[in-house]
């Protein structure tokens, strides 16, 4: 199941014709986690109201996973949600398309990659726009590709249901804002600890396919030098396979903050080229995970 949804994922990613007639389950999520916060983030004790919002997130999550896959048809209900869950193709478009749209200018690349980056993209220059669509590469290949495969071959439908909905929750309210630091801390630690071996996983398999093992020490020294506790490990791995300089200084909500670059002595000023490698990149680690998924589901 798990192998027939990362293939049809990859062969088909999210067609727009569908997404525009019925709404995809990541936006319901949203829509509940966007409900929460506007009901319950309110008054005294916030973090244990999010903390309850987000207990009830999971347990809706593995009650409904669990509901479905004991669904006549199940194993296919199982395959097709697994496959809209899993961001494979999706993510390789719309990094690509930031290298396709350097080729027509500045402006129009900083259009592009503020569609998958947080940060501020006015005033960006284009080493700094093919940096941050080569960080959301790494970064979300571990948070949109290799957790969720790892979450439903530990638990099936469930476990990627509540990796999601985990994931959707940090990626909305964790954040260390006035209104989200205490109601969004639940959700940011949790997500914290989903993704504590994706993304060390998906450094080692970025490491392993490009020759950069030996160079693993370094790898987590320029890790640990990122402001989070798990984007820095594929963020570094990426970075030394392509021998560029990642992370490093950029602004947010108009104040520039002085990041450290994660392997500093990298390229740069890197541009199309690089981002095109990274996604080429991306997809072998996505057949080093489809081979160990067949390996593992055909043993004897």
């Amino acid at each position: 199941i798990l192998a027939g949804a990362m293939v049809l994922d990859a062969a088909l990613g999210e067609p727009p014709w569908l997404w525009r007639r019925i709404p995809h389950p990541i936006i319901l999520i949203g829509r509940v986690i966007g409900w929460m916060d506007s009901t319950f983030n309110k008054g005294t004790n916030r973090r244990a109201r999010g903390a309850a919002c987000l207990i009830a997130l999971v347990l809706g999550a593995w009650g409904l996973g669990t509901a479905l896959a004991a669904l006549p048809g199940g194993p296919v209900i199982e395959l097709i949600l697994a496959a809209i869950l899993i961001a494979q193709k999706s993510l390789i478009t719309h990094v690509r398309d930031v290298a396709t749209a350097l080729g027509r200018g500045t402006e129009a690349a900083r259009k592009t990659v503020a569609m998958i980056v947080g940060r501020d993209t006015k005033d960006m220059d284009d080493p700094a726009i093919a940096r941050a669509a080569i960080e959301s590469a790494a970064e979300n290949m571990s948070d949109g590709v290799v957790a969720p495969i790892l979450a439903f071959a530990i638990g099936g439908l469930p476990a990627i249901l509540i990796y999601k909905v985990v994931n959707t929750a940090d990626s909305m309210i964790g954040y260390r804002t006035p209104r989200h630091e205490a109601f969004g801390w639940a959700a940011a630690r949790l997500d914290d600890v989903l993704n504590l071996v994706p993304a060390r996983l998906t450094a080692f398999l970025i490491a392993a396919i490009t020759g950069q093992l030996r160079a693993w020490g370094q790898i987590a020294v320029d890790a640990r030098r990122h402001r989070s506790p798990n984007a820095g490990w594929p963020e570094a791995a990426m970075a030394r396979a392509l021998n560029v300089a990642l992370s490093g200084p950029r602004s947010y909500e108009g104040r520039m903050t002085d990041f450290p670059f994660v392997h500093a002595t990298g390229n740069r000023a890197p541009g199309a080229p690089e981002i095109l490698r990274a996604c080429a990149l991306l997809w072998r680690v996505w057949g080093a995970m489809l081979i160990c998924v067949l390996a593992i589901g055909l043993w004897p």
